[in-house]
C-alpha cells in the first residue's frame, strides 16, 4: 500500500520543519542526479544568484523539507517529482560554488506520480475543490523564482497527489 503523505523529518515531527520548493532544470540536476549524489543523496544546493532566492536559501535549517521541482521548457516537463531535506545550512560556496553560497539538500524520496504544474494550478481554482493557500503560492505568483516557501497546507495536498513516495533502498511495491 502507498504512502499517502511524505514521512516526517525530526525537525517536522517537533512542529519545527518549514516546507520549501527547488527548482532546478533537469538537464542540469535532475532527481536521478541528487539521489546518486554520494552520501546518501546528499549535494549542494547552489548556483542561485535571485536575491529572494538566497534569502530563501539563507532561512532554511536543518530538518526543513523541500519538494524538488522539475522546471524547463514544455509544460510536461515542469513537475514535482521528490522531496529533498535540508542537511546543512547556508554556507558561503566552496569549490565550484565559490561565486556565492549553498545548502546542502539529502534525497528522502521520489514522488510515486509526479504532480504536474497543470494539477497545482487547477487546485488554485476558484470552486469547492480549491486547496487552502494554493492561490498564494510562490510557484504561480512568482513563476521565475528558484526557492520559495510552501504553505503547509499546500505541501501535505501535493505529497497527497504524489502517491508519498519511494524512498532509498525501498521497492516500489513496499509498503
Amino acid at each position: 500500500m502507498a504512502k499517502k503523505a511524505a514521512p516526517k523529518s525530526a525537525a517536522a515531527a517537533a512542529g519545527n520543519c518549514k516546507y520549501w520548493l527547488l527548482k532546478t532544470e533537469p538537464g542540469e540536476w535532475s532527481w536521478s542526479d541528487q539521489a546518486r549524489a554520494p552520501g546518501g543523496g546528499v549535494a549542494p544546493w547552489d548556483g542561485v544568484r535571485n536575491r529572494q532566492a538566497v534569502n530563501g536559501l539563507r532561512a532554511m535549517r536543518v530538518g526543513d523539507r523541500c519538494l524538488f521541482y522539475h522546471s524547463g521548457a514544455g509544460a510536461a516537463s515542469r513537475r514535482v517529482v521528490g522531496v529533498v531535506e535540508v542537511a546543512r545550512e547556508w554556507y558561503e560556496g566552496e569549490g565550484e560554488a565559490a561565486s556565492g553560497g549553498a545548502v546542502d539538500v539529502r534525497a528522502v524520496g521520489e514522488f510515486r506520480r509526479p504532480v504536474a504544474l497543470g494539477e497545482i494550478k487547477k487546485a488554485a481554482g476558484g470552486g469547492r475543490g480549491e486547496v487552502e493557500g494554493m492561490r498564494e503560492f510562490a510557484l504561480l505568483r512568482q513563476p521565475r523564482l528558484s526557492v520559495m516557501p510552501v504553505p503547509a497546507k499546500v505541501w501535505d495536498w501535493i505529497c497527497e497527489m504524489g502517491g508519498g513516495f519511494v524512498q532509498d533502498g525501498e521497492d516500489e511495491d513496499d509498503s
